[in-house]
């Protein structure tokens, strides 16, 4: 198995925690320190798997935001005091 191919799975499966973590509505995660913490440590983890992808597998999903999703991770990691869980 090619390094890109285990990134896509790992950002599959992060996506998969999110979605499973987030089942009970916005309500929950919005009054669970623990469901918020899980959620960014998976968005931060897949934000960073996104980076490691190579530019060729980035090439041909030209229709994913690369960029933003950088930026993103960056906000995360270096700027976390000012994530806004709304938005999240």
């Amino acid at each position: 198995m090619n390094e890109d191919t285990l990134y896509l799975i790992h950002i599959a499966e992060a996506i998969e925690s999110i979605q499973s973590f987030v089942a009970d509505g916005r309500d929950a995660f919005m009054h669970s320190e623990l469901v918020q913490a899980a959620v960014l440590y998976k968005l931060q983890t897949l934000a960073e798997s996104t980076q490691r992808l190579s530019e060729s597998a980035k090439a041909a999903h030209p229709q994913v935001e690369w960029e933003k999703i950088r930026g993103f991770r960056n906000r995360l990691v270096h700027g976390y005091l000012d994530v806004n869980l709304d938005i999240v």
